[in-house]
C-alpha cells in the first residue's frame, strides 16, 4: 500500500511562512500559527511541503489505510489560506453563523483574509475541532 505522502517532517515553519509571496497572507499566516499554538499546546511542525500542523493522530480507513495526519492546522495556498478543521463543520453551525467571511469543503475552511473573520470564533471553532479530534481518537 502507497505511504501517505503528506509526512511530518523536520522543514523550518518560519522559513516555509516567510517564503509566501503576499505580504497579507504571510501576516495572516503567523497569525493563525500563533492562535492555533495557544489553541492546541503544540509547537507548529511541516507536514509535506506546505501545511503547517498541530499535533497528530492517527487514523485508519475501512480499505486497510491508515496513517497520520495533523489535528489540525494550515496551509497559506494561492487563492486562500486554508485551515484544516479535521473534524469537519456539521456540529459547528452556531460558530460558523458567528465567523464571518469564509468557504468551505469537507475538512478545510477558506479564508481570503484573517480580517474578514471573528478571531474569537475562529479560536472556538479550532478549539472544539481539536477537542473533538483528540475525543474520538
Amino acid at each position: 500500500m502507497a505511504e501517505n505522502k503528506t509526512q511530518k517532517n523536520e522543514q523550518s515553519v518560519d522559513d516555509f511562512l516567510n517564503g509566501v509571496e503576499d505580504e497579507q497572507k504571510r501576516r495572516d499566516s503567523f497569525a493563525v500559527m500563533e492562535l492555533m499554538k495557544e489553541v492546541t499546546g503544540e509547537e507548529p511542525a511541516m507536514w509535506g511541503d506546505s501545511i503547517v500542523g498541530f499535533g497528530s493522530y492517527h487514523y485508519r480507513y475501512a480499505s486497510g489505510r491508515e496513517g497520520d495526519s495533523p489535528l489540525t492546522g494550515f496551509s497559506p495556498r494561492k487563492q486562500n489560506l486554508t485551515l484544516y478543521i479535521t473534524s469537519g463543520f456539521e456540529q459547528y453551525e452556531d460558530l460558523l453563523d458567528d465567523l464571518g467571511k469564509f468557504k468551505t469543503g469537507k475538512s478545510c475552511l477558506y479564508l481570503k483574509r484573517l480580517q474578514d473573520v471573528d478571531l474569537d470564533v475562529l479560536r472556538e471553532l479550532v478549539r472544539q475541532s481539536v477537542a473533538h479530534m483528540e475525543a474520538t481518537n
